[in-house]
Formats: C-alpha cells, sequence, structure tokens
C-alpha cells in the first residue's frame, strides 16, 4: 500500500488565490495514482495521496525562507 505526500506551498496558482483548489488537488492525486499504477501496478484502491499544503513562512530554501530565497534569486536574475 503506497502512501505519497505531496508538500506544496500555500499560496495557490493565480492572483488573489491563497489555496491549491479543490480540482488542482484532484489533479495530483489522479496523476500521482496513475503513475504508481502504471510503474509499480499498484492498485488504485491501495493508493494514499496525502497534499500537505505549507505556509511560506515555513518553507525554507537554499538556507533562506522561502520569501527571502526568492527576493534574492529575483535580484540576481
Amino acid at each position: 500500500m503506497p502512501i505519497v505526500t505531496i508538500q506544496v506551498t500555500k499560496e495557490g496558482s493565480g492572483s488573489g488565490r491563497n489555496a491549491v483548489s479543490a480540482q488542482e488537488k484532484a489533479a495530483l492525486i489522479s496523476g500521482v495514482s496513475q503513475l504508481l499504477l502504471e510503474v509499480l501496478r499498484k492498485p488504485l484502491d491501495s493508493t494514499f495521496v496525502v497534499i500537505e499544503e505549507v505556509e511560506t513562512d515555513n518553507w525554507g530554501w537554499g538556507g533562506l525562507p522561502l520569501v527571502e530565497y526568492r527576493k534574492r534569486h529575483a535580484a540576481s536574475s
């Protein structure tokens, strides 16, 4: 029984959105489950997918909080 955890930042994918939509989550669940079926032959009804939305304040990258990392990366581009 595979368990897949997907972590994404809680900021949405469009203007004025602060979360991943239900449709986006459904697509992630479907896609990951289908991939496990195709690659590992794991039945859909035995695959669990957990989506965790993490506040950007709780996400770090390159030794920095995410927002700071993005600011520095944007300035160097």
